[in-house]
């Protein structure tokens, strides 16, 4: 995908919102990149040889108080960001990836915190004859989170800014297919971002009282499931599922605290221990051990 079309499509969808929304400002960003692997696991060191480095493109929507979340965490943006990275390791192959992400702002709307997660397409994943030294990526689609840390300056120059910052990036398919020893890349960013609305001026709702919040003890269960992959090669992906039962209080806006169970049935761990029994007898596992689980949780929430 060109760089002038993805401009293209993030001035098409902008255009779109403000039709929709008189109070729809948006602005476009790109940030270019460039970095390491971090040695996380000492499976991928031999993958660690070049340094990534790629491009974000992003659209952001900027929100101004209308909603109570809204004028809580600062008026943050959200929007939706395509991500390629290229790390110089044909092993690995090329990443090209899509997500939604939230802006938030610090410091007189100066530095800008990005979270951002969504799906990656990889070129070149693990294959056992043609590809075997690609441990870190077992599959062609992958989840992938980044956050970004930027100190921002918006409209310099006729709606044009600049940005620089450190960016940290994840790839993981969540063991669906093994190999999965994933990647984390922090790398430091420079970029440039233009503000379609730069004449007006921007208006926050800063004077709508909050309504007293308040809300019974709620109770919920859950059923969840998919298939996923032990970490031995070859035992095949297997099927899993998750029952959670849990009571929620809501204590304020932005507060609760949680009690419930989740009990974990996972077959690829009853594949896991019948090999580890037959293929390391010294590890003392008969391969009868139990591979249902249940966890108790207590936690206060924070939104």
């Amino acid at each position: 995908m060109s760089q002038k079309l993805v401009y293209v499509l993030l001035l098409l969808c902008g255009t779109l919102f403000s039709q929709e929304n008189e109070d729809a400002s948006f602005f476009v960003d790109e940030n270019y990149f460039y970095g390491t692997i971090l040695i996380h696991n000492k499976d991928i060191s031999h993958l660690i040889k070049n340094h990534p480095e790629g491009l974000i493109l992003s659209y952001n929507r900027r929100t101004f108080g209308k909603k109570r979340w809204e004028r809580t965490y600062n008026y943050p943006d959200w929007g939706f960001s395509f991500l390629y990275q290229n790390p110089h390791k044909p092993v690995l192959g090329e990443n090209y990836g899509m997500h939604g992400h939230y802006n938030f702002y610090f410091f007189k709307r100066n530095l800008l915190l990005r979270l951002g997660t969504g799906i990656t397409y990889n070129t070149n994943p693990f294959d056992l004859d043609a590809n075997f030294k690609n441990n870190a990526y077992g599959s062609h689609f992958m989840n992938s989170t980044y956050l970004i840390l930027n100190y921002s300056k918006q409209n310099l120059f006729y709606g044009f800014g600049l940005q620089a910052g450190i960016t940290m990036i994840h790839y993981s398919n969540a063991n669906l297919k093994d190999p999965n020893s994933s990647t984390n890349i922090l790398a430091v960013n420079l970029g440039v971002n233009y503000d379609f609305d730069a004449e007006n001026t921007t208006v926050y709702r800063k004077t709508v009282p909050f309504s007293t919040f308040s809300k019974p003890l709620q109770f919920s269960f859950m059923l969840r499931g998919g298939v996923n992959e032990s970490d031995f090669i070859g035992l095949g992906q297997q099927p899993f599922g998750v029952v959670s039962v849990y009571a929620n209080k809501r204590l304020s806006f932005l507060n609760s605290i949680q009690l419930g169970a989740d009990a974990f049935f996972s077959k690829f761990l009853q594949k896991e221990v019948e090999y580890i029994a037959a293929a390391f007898p010294n590890r003392g596992i008969t391969g009868d051990e139990d591979y249902k689980r249940v966890v108790f949780c207590r936690s206060r929430v924070t939104y």
